[in-house]
């Protein structure tokens, strides 16, 4: 089981912390299930950067960054050392802490 520190760089927004998250489930669809919104225009199939986000703590419990992801993230808004794609980020068997920042969903067309 894993917890989960979200942070957020839009404003008005408060850090969440979830606790008990199982693995075999992506950040994204644990952030979603959660309520909390994270663009993914492609549906969560690593066609797009709009699920993009921030490791800041905890990359060794997840799923290793693929080529492809790569190359998506490369397409995303700021991309830093610390990029990945939330639909890409599997949650691997175990346990431990992880914290994540998630850009500000309001750079984006429609918002």
């Amino acid at each position: 089981m894993y917890s989960i520190k979200i942070n957020f760089e839009q404003k008005g927004l408060e850090p969440v912390t979830l606790n008990d998250i199982k693995p075999d489930h992506s950040l994204l669809e644990v952030l979603l299930d959660a309520g909390i919104e994270l663009h993914h225009n492609c549906g969560g199939v690593c066609a797009c950067s709009t699920c993009h986000i921030y490791i800041k703590k905890g990359a060794e419990f997840l799923q290793e960054l693929s080529d492809k992801e790569e190359d998506f993230i490369d397409r995303a808004v700021s991309p830093r050392i610390e990029s990945r794609l939330g639909c890409q980020c599997e949650l691997l068997a175990g346990t431990g802490n992880i914290e994540i920042l998630v850009p500000d969903q309001t750079q984006f067309l429609g918002e």
